[in-house]
């Protein structure tokens, strides 16, 4: 990652079990941004990610045969609907390629250490480790024996869990990413906690911090970043209203555009710790700051009094604070009532 902000989109699940609509998502967050205004360059989204269960690993027997009749079930089952929405380790390939065709990294959660299988396949640039693992010590085990770098989220973890899953994978690397999340869907703005980054930053100095997002829009992950969050994580989708119990929490490809352009904004605006005026402002300082003028029409000869003088725009005259040095001095040529008096106007 360089030192910009890194921003994964999640296409999960929303792929529907489709190939061909993973690759349009994909197609959907990978279009020109442009922001014609201030003609300034736009840096696009940097990954994107997809996840990788293995059903024997998922769910006891009695929930994968539970009946699951709700308007975005796609079996009569829970398991059917789940393995109806998995793709195997080649489709995964696949989506993989396609994305490093668009010039985009690739992100995998692995929800279990069978699916490392996909390893066989292509290497992620990173893996992910879902909220609900990072208790899951044998699995973060089998994925930092990778060595390939690793980004975790804290959607349902304290300090402790945290602790432990980091003991777990700094024993193979500390290529480490730790993203503060909230495992609500959608988050409520009470549940948000983004104080909890600065947290992270002052207890976990060693490692990169970030924020994945569950909440509805994108004025959350974008107040991350001035917080100071290195990675954003957001689900993304075709259309909000596709069939799938993530879409409504997803960013379609306009909402997508609309946090990349207002984070990449955002970045050029940090600046330096430092309070100075900026030589672009030097326009509107001469159009809109005051200077000394004259209150009355003013006669060569005349000598400036303090009730003499006001203060009008343009700035481009005498400051207040120097008005000593236009006060006891006498006037060499006219000047109208509500003129700037200038230097050269006196002596």
């Amino acid at each position: 990652m360089d030192s910009s902000v890194y921003i994964i989109g999640e296409i999960g699940q929303n792929h529907n079990g489709s190939v061909d609509i993973a690759k349009l998502i994909v197609d959907s967050v990978t279009y020109p941004i442009d922001e014609p205004l201030f003609n300034t360059e736009i840096k696009g989204i940097d990954a994107v990610k997809l996840t990788k269960r293995d059903l024997k690993y998922e769910l006891s027997d009695s929930q994968m045969n539970r009946i699951y009749d709700t308007p975005n079930s796609f079996g009569r089952t829970y398991g059917e609907h789940r393995e109806f929405l998995e793709l195997n380790d080649e489709e995964h390939y696949e989506v993989y390629k396609y994305a490093k065709s668009k010039g985009l990294d690739f992100v995998e959660t692995l929800c279990a250490p069978s699916c490392t299988s996909l390893l066989n396949h292509f290497t992620p640039d990173y893996l992910k480790v879902a909220s609900r693992d990072l208790t899951n010590l044998p699995l973060l085990e089998v994925m930092a024996e990778t060595k390939i770098p690793i980004i975790i989220s804290t959607g349902m973890a304290g300090q402790k869990e945290l602790d432990e899953a980091l003991l777990t994978i700094s024993k193979y690397h500390s290529d480490i990413s730790i993203l503060h999340c909230v495992s609500q869907y959608p988050t409520e703005p009470r549940n948000v906690n983004l104080n909890t980054i600065r947290f992270l930053q002052d207890n976990y100095s060693d490692y990169r911090i970030g924020y994945s997002d569950h909440t509805i829009g994108i004025s959350v992950p974008i107040a991350a970043v001035a917080m100071g969050a290195k990675v954003i994580e957001k689900h993304i989708t075709l259309d909000r209203r596709m069939k799938g119990t993530d879409q409504i929490g997803s960013l379609g490809p306009d909402g997508v555009g609309r946090m990349i352009r207002d984070i990449r904004l955002l970045e050029k605006s940090f600046g330096v710790e430092d309070i100075f005026i900026s030589n672009d402002v030097s326009v509107a300082k001469e159009k809109l700051e005051r200077s000394i003028a004259s209150n009355k029409n003013l006669k060569a000869g005349d000598v400036i009094k303090f009730e003499d003088i006001h203060l009008l725009s343009p700035g481009d005259g005498v400051k207040w604070v120097d008005r000593d040095t236009l006060i006891g001095k006498e006037v060499i040529q006219d000047i109208p009532a509500n003129e700037i008096i200038y230097l050269n106007s006196v002596k």
